[in-house]
C-alpha cells in the first residue's frame, strides 16, 4: 500500500502549499493611474528631501530641520524639539496615526495601501524601472519563459542593478534622518562614517531590494497584518473598489455589431486582472488580496469606452448600493455614520490631550535616582544619610542655573557633591543634562521624627532664571522603627 495519503477533491489532490505564480502587472492608464503616479512622486520627494533641509536653531544646535539624534536623546521635527524623555508624544503621534487610518478605511476601504503604503510606492517604482528595461506585460512575460540570450541577460542585469541602486538611495536617505546628512554623505564616501551607518545602508538596501523588487505582494499578503484586520474597519457604507454584477452579468465576449439584450456590460476581457499588482479577479467579490488601487477601474472604463457602454461597471461603491433594489451610478457618502463619528471624535480627544500636555510643557526636567546600595548610612554621630543622583535637563537654548533645596524633612541637611554652598547656583549648559550628587542627611536629634523605613519629603528645584519651581517627591530611608 502506498504510504503516502492524498486527500483529494474529485480527481485532483489537494496542495498544502501552492507555490508562488509570478504577477505580470499591465501598465493602465486612466484618472487612478495618474493619482498613483502623483502620489508616488510626492511621498517619494518628501522621503528623499527631508534630511537635506536646513532649520536655524541657533548656535551649538544641529540645523537639518528633521532629525533622529539619537546619540543625544533627542528628535528634531522643525521647530518641534523632542527629548528622550518626552517620548509620550511619539505615542500620541502614533495613537493619531492609528486612529487616522481606521477613519479612512471607514470612509474609503483600504486607500493607505493602494496609494500611500511605502511598500505600493516601492513596488510601483520597481515595476516601473522593470517595465523600462524589460517592456509591458506580454513582453515581459516573453523574456521570462525565453532562452537565456544576450538580449535577456542584459534586461534582466539593467532591472536589477537598477533596483539596487534604488534601494542604496532608499537605505541611504534612511540613514540620513540619523546624523547631519551632508556629513554623513561625504563620510560615507571616503570611509569614515561609523560602522553602524553602514551596517544599518547594508539592511536597509537589502529590505527594500527584496520587499520592494522580489516579494512585491507577497508582503501585502502573507506578512502585512492589516488585510486580516482592515475588514472590521469598514461597513456597509464605506466606499469600496468593487465589480457591479447587477450591470455586468452574465458576462460574455461581445463582437462589434451583435446585440447588448439579455446580457451584462461585461465582456469577459480581463483587462480587470492584467493590470493588477495582486493578480486577483475583482469580479470574485472582496477579496484579502486586494488593495483598492482602483487600477482595474481605469482598465475597465478604457474597454467600456470601446464598445461604447457607459463607464463605471467597476467603481467605488457600496454594499448597500450594490444590494439596493435602486442602484445609483455615483452612491451618496454617508458620514455621519457611527463609526466615523466615533474614529473622529477619538482623534479630536488625543489631539487635545497632545495640546494640553504641549502646552504645559516644561523647559526643565528632574530626575532623581535613590542609591540602593546600601539604602542608608549611619554616621558615627548616629546620624542617617540618604544618597541621590540628581539629573537636570535643560531644555532651553541657552545656559541656565537652578537652586536646590529640600522640605518636609524637619532638620534635615542638603549636600551637593562639589559645591561648598548647598544653595549655590548650579549652571546647565543650554540643551544639555547634568547630573549631581546630593546627600541628604536627618541629625541624631531628629530621627525620632521619621516615619518609619520611608518618610516622604520634596525636593525643590528652583530656576534662578524666572523663579519657576519643580517639586519632586521622595522619601527618606532608615531603619524601621
Amino acid at each position: 500500500m502506498n504510504q503516502t495519503t492524498e486527500a483529494t477533491v474529485g480527481q485532483r489532490p489537494m496542495e498544502a502549499y501552492i507555490g508562488r505564480k509570478k504577477i505580470y502587472p499591465k501598465l493602465a492608464h486612466g484618472f487612478y493611474r495618474k493619482v498613483k503616479w502623483a502620489v508616488l512622486v510626492v511621498t517619494l520627494g518628501i522621503y528623499y528631501l527631508l534630511p537635506w533641509l536646513r532649520w536655524d536653531r541657533g548656535p551649538n544646535l544641529p540645523d537639518q530641520a528633521f532629525l533622529l539624534d539619537f546619540a543625544n536623546q533627542r528628535l528634531f521635527f522643525g521647530p518641534i524639539e523632542i527629548w528622550a524623555q518626552e517620548l509620550y508624544y511619539i505615542t500620541g503621534i502614533l495613537i493619531l496615526s492609528a486612529l487616522g487610518l481606521f477613519l479612512v478605511t471607514a470612509v474609503a476601504g483600504r486607500m493607505w495601501c493602494g496609494y500611500t503604503c511605502p511598500q505600493t510606492v516601492w513596488t510601483d517604482l520597481m515595476i516601473l524601472v522593470e517595465r523600462f528595461w524589460q517592456g509591458d506585460r506580454n513582453a515581459r512575460m516573453r523574456l521570462d519563459n525565453g532562452r537565456w540570450t544576450f538580449e535577456k541577460i542584459w534586461k534582466k542585469a539593467g532591472t536589477h542593478i537598477s533596483w539596487l541602486l534604488i534601494s542604496v538611495a532608499t537605505g541611504g536617505a534612511l540613514v540620513f534622518y540619523f546624523r547631519d546628512a551632508p556629513t554623513l554623505l561625504v563620510e560615507l564616501f571616503t570611509g569614515e562614517a561609523p560602522a553602524v551607518a553602514y551596517a544599518f545602508l547594508a539592511i536597509f538596501t537589502g529590505t527594500t531590494y527584496l520587499l520592494g523588487g522580489i516579494a512585491r505582494e507577497q508582503v501585502c499578503i502573507y506578512m502585512c497584518p492589516w488585510p486580516r484586520i482592515q475588514a472590521a474597519m469598514f461597513d456597509r457604507e464605506s466606499l469600496l473598489v468593487t465589480y457591479r454584477d447587477y450591470r455586468g452579468e452574465p458576462r460574455a465576449p461581445h463582437k462589434k455589431g451583435q446585440p447588448w439584450d439579455g446580457r451584462g456590460d461585461c465582456v469577459d476581457c480581463k483587462a480587470c486582472v492584467t493590470v493588477c499588482p495582486m493578480g486577483i479577479d475583482i469580479r470574485d467579490g472582496s477579496q484579502l488580496e486586494c488593495i483598492q488601487c482602483a487600477l482595474c477601474i481605469d482598465a475597465c472604463n478604457d474597454i467600456m469606452k470601446r464598445v461604447g457602454r457607459p463607464q463605471g461597471l467597476i467603481a467605488y461603491d457600496t454594499f448597500e448600493n450594490v444590494e439596493a433594489p435602486v442602484h445609483l451610478a455615483h452612491p451618496k457618502v454617508k458620514l455621519f455614520r457611527p463609526r466615523i463619528v466615533l474614529y473622529s471624535l477619538m482623534m479630536l480627544l488625543v489631539t487635545g490631550i497632545m495640546a494640553a500636555a504641549w502646552m504645559n510643557r516644561s523647559s526643565t526636567d528632574v530626575t532623581v535616582q535613590q542609591d540602593r546600595n546600601p539604602m542608608f548610612v549611619k554616621l558615627s554621630d548616629g546620624s542617617l544619610r540618604n544618597g541621590f543622583t540628581v539629573k537636570l535637563l535643560n531644555k532651553e537654548h541657552h545656559v541656565r542655573g537652578f537652586q536646590l533645596g529640600i522640605a518636609g524633612l524637619e532638620g534635615a541637611k542638603m549636600t551637593v557633591v562639589g559645591f561648598d554652598d548647598p544653595t549655590s547656583t548650579i549652571k546647565v549648559a543650554s540643551d544639555n543634562l547634568r547630573a549631581l550628587k546630593v546627600l541628604v542627611t536627618v541629625p541624631v536629634a531628629m530621627r525620632d521624627k521619621l516615619k518609619g523605613a520611608a518618610t516622604p519629603f520634596q525636593l525643590i528645584v528652583t530656576c534662578a532664571e524666572n523663579g519657576d519651581v519643580t517639586h519632586h517627591d521622595l522619601n527618606f530611608r532608615g531603619p524601621d522603627q
